[in-house]
């Protein structure tokens, strides 16, 4: 029993005596060392190996990152034959299907209020809080030129920016610069649409008159 005893105690002073914290001028006991002691170059170090004498290698040329080729040219670009599209793309970036709906337009409403209105003002016609702060003021979305342009401009507008507009694609997810884009149009029709483009349905439910 006192053996037993003696044994973890002193196996345990052994253990705080290896943890005073004191320093030492030999370097430690490594039992593996390969994983130590491995060969590697740091970064802007030299490398004899190649003629350039470079560690930090470039990619090969026409190297593309994986998720990042993008050659959907509808869903990246808004563009589709080199024209601005008219249409939604059918699928997002994640092969989900995109479709016209009331919380698809919910989520365009949404993402413009954070990121639009503080310029365009959340009705888009360009007298958002920092313009009456003294930013320029931007084009109404009710311009007659924007009003013809397919909904594919204003993905792009999103995406890459335009004068003193900055670029959101850091920020806005693919999907949700299409429900954006998706919204200002919505925006647009709201100023252009006539009462008899109004569903009868619609009208009935809100007491209209048609």
């Amino acid at each position: 029993m006192t053996i037993r005893l003696i044994t973890p105690v002193g196996l345990l002073a052994l253990a705080l005596a290896g943890c005073e914290g004191k320093t030492f001028t030999q370097p430690p006991i490594h039992l593996q060392q390969n994983m130590d002691f491995q060969k590697k170059f740091e970064a802007q170090e030299e490398n004899p190996f190649y003629g350039d004498k470079r560690a930090m290698r470039y990619a090969p040329e026409n190297t593309v990152a994986q998720g990042y080729l993008k050659t959907d040219e509808h869903l990246y670009q808004g563009k589709v034959e080199g024209e601005w599209a008219t249409t939604l793309p059918a699928k997002d970036e994640k092969g989900a299907a995109i479709q016209v709906s009331e919380s698809w337009l919910e989520r365009g409403q949404d993402r413009f209020g954070i990121y639009c209105s503080p310029c365009h003002g959340f009705t888009g016609v360009g007298n958002g809080l920092v313009v009456q702060r003294g930013m320029v003021r931007p084009t109404s979305l009710y311009d007659e030129r924007l009003q013809g342009m397919g909904v594919g401009y204003f993905f792009h507008i999103i995406t890459n920016g335009k004068n003193n507009m900055m670029p959101y694609k850091a920020q806005i997810p693919v999907r949700d610069r299409w429900a954006i884009a998706s919204y200002v149009r919505v925006l647009q029709r709201s100023r252009a649409a006539t009462f008899e483009q109004v569903p009868a349905a619609e009208a009935q439910a809100r007491g209209w008159s048609k």
